[in-house]
């Protein structure tokens, strides 16, 4: 008699793996309208994800992948070829989805209206198509970060709407495009990664309730703009200079540099500077989703003054500073600002006595 047929390791999916889409649907245990739409919209989002890492596997072997647009967005910024694809890739994935019923994006002036999902579309989506996309004709680390929020009743053309603080955000997360895809999100129950198996075309569960470390040894921040910043930063620079057990980890991407932090613990700052004192990160698709996903893995992110996910924005694009990652990271930086803050005098108004 034969013996029975035993699979060889590797050859079959382990029995615990999990896909994106039954991922989102056990953690809100339902399978009603609502959870059904969520984990819809997750697909979807994945799916672009796959598109534009497709594209990057090939970015030096195809027309129009690299190099710079020859226009700028509403941020003034210089546009790359890589942005305008995976931006219509979020478009045309959600243009007939019937799930949301605007876009919001970096690369575009004005929200996106999608009026024939509208009757059935419950959400709106917020997202920067490629982030750190300089890094892109160097073939380095880039990703997308996205924010979902529940459609309001009251809808116009100016968003109005939108401009609440990011504890109202339904969901939040990225994809890291590098040696392998990385999917990350969290709907307020853990943050949870997934990783794309090329094979099968899925995202498959890789890390579960993940957790930022309290404490970790990287310090993320574009140090050439030391001298643009506000003394309270540069002081706290100088000391992680002198003290061992830093290390300086720094790509021009923010979703590889978030991601380091989120499994290995440390900080990510991006100060404003003389030029730009509001940051260059804008609130509700770059700095608010992360720091949803920040305090969800107990995390903590803020403005150097505020949480991030407190602020309530006055404009659709608007930038902000941020200070992101490991609780007691983020707080050592915070007590440099508070330092600085003190050892201002007071303002006084009226004459001066005596």
């Amino acid at each position: 008699m034969a013996d029975s047929y035993q699979p060889v390791a590797g050859d079959t999916l382990d029995r615990d793996s999990m896909t994106l889409s039954q991922h989102v649907l056990q953690q809100l245990d339902s399978f009603g309208p609502e959870a059904q739409d969520l984990s819809a919209l997750m697909s979807r989002i994945a799916l672009a994800g796959k598109l534009v890492a497709r594209r990057l596997t090939r970015a030096g072997l195809v027309e129009d992948a690299l190099g710079f647009t020859g226009r700028e967005n509403i941020q003034g910024e210089s546009v790359k070829k890589m942005d305008v694809y995976a931006n219509d890739v979020f478009i045309s994935v959600f243009q007939r989805s019937g799930l949301v019923c605007r876009l919001v994006s970096e690369e575009m002036d004005d929200i996106y209206d999608i009026p024939e999902n509208c009757a059935t579309g419950r959400y709106t989506l917020l997202y920067d198509p490629i982030d750190g996309s300089s890094n892109v004709d160097i073939n380095l680390n880039v990703g997308s970060i996205f924010s979902i929020r529940q459609q309001g009743e009251d809808t116009d053309k100016t968003g109005a709407d939108l401009l609440t603080s990011g504890r109202d955000q339904v969901a939040a997360g990225y994809i890291l495009y590098g040696p392998s895809t990385v999917f990350v999100y969290s709907i307020g129950k853990g943050v949870h990664a997934f990783t794309l198996d090329p094979s099968l075309g899925e995202f498959i569960l890789a890390s579960e309730h993940i957790q930022i470390p309290a404490h970790g040894a990287n310090y993320s921040v574009n140090e050439g703009n030391f001298w643009q910043w506000e003394d309270p930063y540069r002081d706290y620079i100088r000391y992680v200079h002198r003290h061992e057990g830093y290390s300086a980890r720094y790509s021009g991407a923010l979703v590889g540099d978030f991601h380091r932090i989120l499994m290995q613990g440390g900080v990510f700052l991006y100060p404003g500077t003389l030029k730009k004192p509001d940051g260059k990160l804008r609130l509700l698709y770059e700095s608010a989703p992360l720091a949803f996903l920040a305090e969800q893995a107990s995390g903590k992110a803020t403005t150097g003054k505020q949480l991030i996910l407190d602020v309530d924005p006055d404009q659709i694009h608007m930038r902000t500073p941020l200070i992101i990652g490991s609780s007691e990271d983020v707080a050592l930086v915070e007590s440099f600002l508070q330092e600085r803050e003190l050892e201002r005098p007071p303002v006084t108004s009226g004459r001066t006595l005596g």
